[in-house]
């Protein structure tokens, strides 16, 4: 009864969302707001299997290869400055530089010198993008890990790999979690502008392309797409940080308790 009645607040909003839209739109001859009718009826047709293989499924490529990138060097350098304070005094000042610039500002500059066309310049843009919320939060949790409990790592003669692993990685992993569930929206939202800029393949060119030649119907339907595409990329990522982030639930439940 309890997972039923979650689904049903979850899906409470998006059904009378949905048939807000759908009444609403019924009896419209705008050519820029079809009927959400008709939309629907030009769906299946229009996102057909070769535009799946096309377009959809190597933009999801491109966002999960920038993503798997920025997560990885945003770890690892976010790791070292965070537990080296020389090494934070010194990348700050930069860091603040660059959190403060838009990631869409980057994308016309990355594809200057990477080109127009190819996966390499939005793949860039995409890991640039995701790059600064994962760094940023893995500094944060890493500068707010428990001196006593490093101290002890020490005394007890762990190996470097086991304090990192055990101690450092697993005690910043909320806020790393935090920084990576930021990047995942930021990741989406850059798949889509940078194949506005010179691409003819993708979900974000597709979307441009219908626009241009007036099929309003079949951009909304790349629209709904991409915003469906996104809610199911963060159910994914919600529950592998369930299972991953049990034993910090637990943890938080035994102190409430205490």
């Amino acid at each position: 009864m309890r997972f039923a009645r979650t689904i049903a607040y979850a899906l409470a909003l998006p059904i009378v969302l949905v048939a807000v839209w759908w009444f609403a739109s019924a009896g419209s001859t705008s050519v820029f707001w079809p009927p959400l009718s008709k939309i629907v009826g030009v769906f299946g047709e229009t996102w057909t299997a070769d535009r799946w293989r096309g377009d959809v499924l190597p933009s999801l490529a491109r966002l999960a290869i920038g993503y798997l990138l920025a997560l990885a060097g945003g770890v690892l350098l976010g790791v070292v400055i965070g537990l080296y304070r020389p090494v934070r005094a010194f990348c700050e000042p930069t860091l603040e530089f660059f959190r403060a610039v838009p990631p869409p500002v980057l994308v016309p500059v990355i594809a200057l010198f990477l080109g127009y066309t190819g996966d390499a310049s939005k793949i860039v843009t995409i890991a640039l993008g995701c790059l600064w919320p994962i760094l940023l939060n893995t500094v944060e949790g890493v500068r707010g890990l428990d001196e006593v409990m490093l101290d002890t790592a020490r005394c007890y003669r762990f190996s470097a790999w086991t304090r990192l692993r055990q101690v450092v990685l697993r005690g910043a992993s909320p806020q790393i979690a935090a920084g990576a569930r930021q990047a995942l929206s930021i990741g989406v939202i850059l798949m889509v502008i940078s194949e506005l800029f010179g691409a003819n393949r993708g979900l974000g060119a597709s979307i441009v392309q219908f626009q241009r030649s007036f099929a309003v119907p079949q951009m909304w339907t790349g629209i709904i797409l991409l915003g469906m595409l996104g809610f199911l990329l963060s159910v994914l990522f919600r529950l592998v940080e369930h299972y991953s982030l049990a034993w910090y639930r637990g943890l938080r439940q035994a102190d409430r308790g205490a």
